[in-house]
């Protein structure tokens, strides 16, 4: 599966107990720490217009901008969930990935990134209808979310729905038509499904 969480880069955290960092960075937030919403969502809809541009030379840099404000709770405790859950993914601890992740969700739950992180987590422990589940949820938080649209192709190719998963690359291309893995899993199950000549 794709990676949907944005896992590297991340520098190793305290080892005290998630609740006490949450409760501590609730307390001492910054007044000002989040940038406004509506000029988050602003600067997110031109972003996302200019990565839709087929052939575009910059399309990494902008995609990566988008992913850095997606990561973007507002809070950071929530952040720092956040990064524990991708610390987690990038070790393989796939159920630490999961707690931290589900922590941030019962928290967060308007947090896109909370039910997407959990859904790659579930992904890669082959628990494919729970990672269907946090998708749906993600989508319907972030419709324009195109890692998860790539990982719904790949939960779809892994179940022999090869339809399913043309029609989710589709619409993850629609929104970053420039991302060669998202090319290259047309083209498979293009030919998969014979809806392309070879």
């Amino acid at each position: 599966m794709p990676n949907l969480v944005g896992m590297t880069g991340f520098q190793k955290l305290s080892r005290a107990p998630s609740g006490v960092l949450v409760a501590l960075l609730l307390v001492s937030a910054p007044a000002g720490f989040a940038q406004s919403r509506g000029e988050r969502a602003a600067k997110l809809d031109v972003l996302l217009t200019e990565l839709s541009e087929p052939g575009r030379a910059d399309w990494e840099t902008v995609e990566t901008e988008i992913e850095r404000l997606w990561s973007q709770s507002g809070s950071p405790a929530m952040d720092l969930l956040l990064r524990r859950g991708q610390e987690a993914m990038a070790a393989e601890d796939y159920a630490a990935a999961v707690e931290h992740f589900s922590a941030l969700i019962d928290h967060a739950p308007e947090f896109a990134e909370g039910w997407n992180g959990r859904a790659t987590a579930f992904f890669y422990m082959d628990e494919y209808s729970l990672s269907l589940a946090d998708i749906e949820r993600t989508l319907a938080l972030n419709p324009k979310h195109f890692g998860a649209l790539e990982g719904l192709a790949a939960i779809f190719e892994a179940m022999e729905q090869p339809d399913l998963a043309i029609d989710a690359a589709e619409a993850a291309l629609a929104i970053n038509p420039n991302r060669p893995s998202l090319q290259e899993t047309r083209k498979r199950l293009e030919r998969a499904t014979g809806s392309t000549e070879l």
